[in-house]
């Protein structure tokens, strides 16, 4: 029956059951709780007999969004498919609960009543005694949608401020899906079994000097899953290596929602987060100073893919962002050539990779040779050890001087208060009129010369302590690996590539199967220079150069 019809019909004294019409319904409930299910069950068991049970009504099967909030139209597909399905004339009536299950936001409300009006459907809104088809229900319809929108209103202002008292009393949000505990009642309880994948993945990175992907492979060949029983992404890893709570810090108001009718947030940054120790309500799974030392490195990591526009940073494979060509300055990348024996590894210039020989003409690097390479500057270092421990040792007197340092920051920051407060002593006398502008134009510009001094020195200090913080660490692993026995028969791993090399640098020499290669090593002034002779049979000598 079209709209005009069912409107004369109606004008005629005739009731909404009388009209022999087809009839569907619209049922939604906004969260998955037992509750709210059993909830939805209900209307849809009433509205299914409600139709049906009318002999002048046609039933059409309803459409049901589970879950759902109201707000918003935009995620409720079946709601989104009665409206596709409104215009393309497979009902003529929709009967719904009321205003706030069709939607909680007026301008919605009115938009989509009048765009089902326009295809010839009413709508009725059963406890808000609301029939579209009948002259004054537009009115009564933008005074109750704004009534219901409103109560979201208050209910998101009435969350936000629950939120916030949580934040002060210090309760753990959020989900309980935190990879390595347990919620209860507010607070995080270890789960010892997954705590255990935590410790490792910090160990791997922090000390082992592991990268993300290739931790993700190391725990997925160790067998651990994710709680879905998949591998754990880079993502997964990389919020649980910067996520504070495992250092037993609370951790709140990381974003904030923007308008209770869409979910844009604003994310703040680090220094706008409310964060303190709280190791009773978040107990921590990793040490303090080792959650630190990771995320240390893992801003330098960031910081060197960010900045360096030349040579990219990439600890996936050993030799990944160390090698660099003599001619363009960037990187060698990693490839593999494939010959009847079985597959070999190969470093190539980035721009012989983009544009072939054209880009590039220097020669190609094989991993065996860098091997070769590495094994000689080995026994370059253990045979200067007593020299480079010699070194190490007058390294960490140093750094003992780091306890000073913190002293002289203190210091500063205490003369910056001092002449703030004669600053301040001297407004007063510029205000009683006991000094002349001039004179406090003269002794004002002075003090603030002094404080911006004062910054500066702390700022320089502040970045000598992180970095005696990062040598005292790169210093300590490489002691470790100089005085165990290595065995470099299977080639080089990641952590000793890098805690050893800075950089090899390639170049071309004018002889047919000849590289000249640099190796620049930490710790060790003098550069290393290495000749690669290539033979038959893919075979490779490299001798040292002696200048």
């Amino acid at each position: 029956m079209d709209l005009y019809t069912m409107r004369s019909e109606i004008n005629k004294g005739k009731s909404i059951y009388e009209l022999p019409i087809r009839v569907t319904y619209y049922a939604r409930v906004s969260t998955d709780k037992d509750e709210q299910i059993n909830s939805l069950q209900n209307q849809i068991n009433y509205y299914s007999d409600f139709i049906k049970s009318n002999k002048n009504w046609i039933y059409v099967e309803g459409y049901i969004d589970e879950g759902i909030s109201g707000t918003s139209v935009s995620k409720r597909d079946s709601f989104l498919r009665m409206i596709d399905d409104a215009k393309l004339g497979k009902f003529d009536f929709i009967i719904t609960k009321e205003i706030s299950r069709f939607s909680r936001n007026t301008l919605d409300s009115i938009k989509y009543t009048q765009e089902l009006l326009k295809h010839g459907v009413g709508v009725f809104f059963q406890s808000d005694n609301i029939n579209t088809l009948l002259p004054d229900s537009e009115l009564r319809l933008t005074i109750m949608s704004s009534i219901a929108q409103d109560e979201v209103r208050k209910l998101s202002e009435r969350v936000k401020f629950g939120f916030k008292r949580a934040i002060e009393n210090g309760v753990v949000l959020g989900n309980n899906k935190i990879w390595g505990y347990k919620k209860d009642k507010g607070k995080l309880v270890i789960d010892e079994e997954q705590a255990k994948v935590v410790r490792l993945i910090f160990e791997l990175y922090a000390t082992e000097n592991i990268g993300i992907r290739s931790i993700a492979t190391e725990l997925t060949n160790r067998g651990y899953l994710n709680t879905e029983g998949n591998p754990f992404t880079f993502s997964t890893i990389k919020n649980i290596l910067t996520n504070p709570k495992y250092k037993g810090y609370y951790c709140g108001r990381k974003t904030h929602k923007y308008d209770y009718r869409n979910n844009d947030r604003k994310v703040f940054d680090k220094d706008e987060w409310v964060m303190y120790k709280d190791e009773e309500d978040v107990p921590p799974i990793v040490s303090e100073e080792l959650w630190d030392k990771a995320n240390r490195i893992l801003s330098k990591r960031s910081n060197l893919i960010k900045g360096d526009k030349h040579i990219s940073y990439n600890n996936k494979y050993t030799y990944s962002g160390k090698i660099v060509c003599g001619k363009h300055n960037c990187s060698y990348q990693r490839g593999l050539y494939r010959y009847p024996s079985g597959n070999k590894e190969i470093w190539q210039c980035k721009e012989y990779t983009s544009k072939g020989k054209k880009g590039c003409d220097m020669p190609i690097i094989y991993t065996t040779e860098l091997n070769q390479i590495m094994k000689q500057c080995y026994d370059e270092i253990v045979i200067n050890k007593a020299e480079i421990i010699h070194e190490l040792i007058k390294i960490y007197t140093d750094l003992s001087q780091k306890s000073n340092i913190t002293q002289d920051i203190a210091k500063c920051k205490v003369n910056i208060n001092e002449i703030l407060k004669r600053k301040d002593k001297l407004l007063d006398l510029s205000i009683a009129g006991r000094i002349s502008d001039e004179e406090f134009e003269k002794r004002n510009t002075s003090f603030n010369s002094e404080i911006d001094t004062l910054k500066v020195k702390i700022k320089e200090l502040e970045e000598q302590e992180k970095t005696n913080e990062e040598i005292e660490e790169s210093i300590e692993t490489l002691r470790k690996v100089i005085a165990k026995e290595l065995d470099f028969e299977d080639g080089f791993n990641n952590a000793i590539i890098d805690n050893l090399l800075d950089r090899i640098e390639v170049y071309k020499t004018d002889e047919k199967n000849v590289i000249d290669v640099k190796v620049y090593i930490k710790l060790i002034e003098d550069t290393l220079e290495y000749r690669i002779n290539r033979g038959r049979k893919n075979t490779s000598i490299c001798n040292k150069q002696y200048t």
